[in-house]
This record gives C-alpha cells, structure tokens and sequence, in this order.
C-alpha cells in the first residue's frame, strides 16, 4: 500500500523534512515509555512536538497481529490505521492520524503511524480520579458525552473492544463535553446485536467505580435515547449488572 498523508499535516511536516516514511523514522525521539517486545517483535510510541503541534509517532518492527483474513500477519498499527479511516468515515469522533507506512527491510516487517496529540483533552481515568471534586452539572455532562458517543458507535455498526475509561478523552466545551475514542486496535462490526452493545459497554461500567448506580442510569438514558426511569433503561441497567456480576465472580 502507498504512504498515507494527511492533507491537513502535508505543510508542515514537509517544512520539517518529516514528510516521507524515511525520514520519520530516522527522527531521533525519546520513548514515552518501555517498548512492547512481545509478538516476536518490538513496538514503541515516541512524542514528536512541531511549531506548537503536538503528535505520537509509533513505530514498530515485525510486530504482526493474526487473522483469518490475514493468516501471514500483518503490523497491529495497519488494523489500528484502518480503524481510524473507518472511524473517520463513519463520522465517530476518535483520534486523527497524520501520517502512515510500511516497508519491508530484508526480513524486517516495518511500520508506522502518526496521530494528532489530544492535548487539551483528559482522559476520563483522570476525572474519575477527580470525581468527588466535580460538580453535579459536570457529572451529567460527562455522563451525557459518553453516552452519546457509545450511542454514535454502535448506531453505525461498530464495537469499540476496549471502549475503558482511558480510552475515552474529553474537553469542557461552553454548553457540556465534547468526547471522542482512542487505542482502535480491537474495533470490529457489531454483528450480535445488544449482546454485542452489553459486551461493549459493560468494562466502562466495571472500571468506572465512583459512578452511583443513578449515574450509570443517566448515562445510560443517554445512550438510549430515553427517560431515566424508562423501562428500556431498567432493562439494559439489568442486562450490564449481570454481566458485571459474572465477570467479578469469575
């Protein structure tokens, strides 16, 4: 496949000399943490920062993920660049990316991609750290933004996979939470119709542990479209405890 580049980053990676697969990867860059060496391979996520706009560049080497559709392998980042194509063209808020590659080195399977920086984003693992300090406006709001994403997700067919409170990003707008989703890898269809949705939501649920059981309602009347005390809401609420309550007692 040929390199993808961003139309909106081609100006000023190019005036960076960073515009080709080559010389991103050649770009000496400290690690933002300890390179993954499972796989057979390596894979490591570098901050790149440029005239004020800031990227994550990851590179990998013979880092394959398996499939039916793909026996030989293929680099887990041409899924995840997939995914964001996908995402894009599905109109699902998520993150953006700017550049992507591969290239086989004699026996090196090499890839490459590079996504926008949410900066000036929080991850919702971060508010709920601050949870009890929040107010109860910002509580609704937030609950309101991550139920109409997960609405937005799953009304065009797709499963996030790891949809987990650090793999959602919000930023304070005038009127509420803006949301948007990270960290695609796992995406796939949504095919078991709301045995897929429960399956999909149930880890946020889990993982979210200041939310009160009137909060997960909330939120969840926000991912269906319906009144708090709905009996739609009751029903799903009844479904996602139940899964919650056989995961816990595994």
């Amino acid at each position: 496949m040929s390199d993808f580049l961003a139309a909106e980053d081609r100006a000023l990676l190019e005036r960076h000399g960073l515009a080709t697969f080559d010389a991103l990867w050649a770009k000496q860059l400290d690690a933002v943490d300890e390179p993954n060496t499972s796989r057979g391979g390596w894979s490591s996520v570098f901050r790149l920062e440029l005239d004020g706009h800031g990227y994550y560049l990851k590179r990998q080497s013979n880092y394959l993920t398996r499939s039916l559709h793909r026996p030989f392998g293929e680099p887990s980042f041409s899924r995840e660049f997939r995914n964001i194509s996908r995402y894009r063209k599905l109109g699902i808020p998520a993150l953006q990316a700017a550049f992507y590659g591969e290239r086989k080195v004699g026996g090196e399977h090499r890839a490459m991609l590079l996504t926008r920086a949410l900066d000036g984003w929080n991850d919702l693992d971060s508010l709920l750290d601050e949870w009890p300090q929040l107010s109860d406006a910002q509580h609704g709001a937030i609950l309101l933004a991550c139920g109409k994403l997960a609405r937005h997700l799953h009304s065009v067919g797709q499963v996030h996979g790891c949809f987990y409170p650090k793999h959602i990003f919000l930023q304070a707008t005038g009127d509420g939470y803006a949301a948007q989703l990270i960290d695609l890898e796992k995406t796939r269809p949504l095919l078991f119709g709301w045995r897929d949705r429960v399956k999909d939501l149930e880890p946020l649920l889990r993982r979210a542990r200041p939310w009160s059981d009137a909060q997960v309602r909330q939120l969840l009347a926000a991912y269906l479209d319906q009144p708090e005390d709905s009996a739609l809401v009751a029903t799903w609420y009844q479904r996602l405890s139940a899964r919650r309550s056989h995961k816990e007692n595994r």
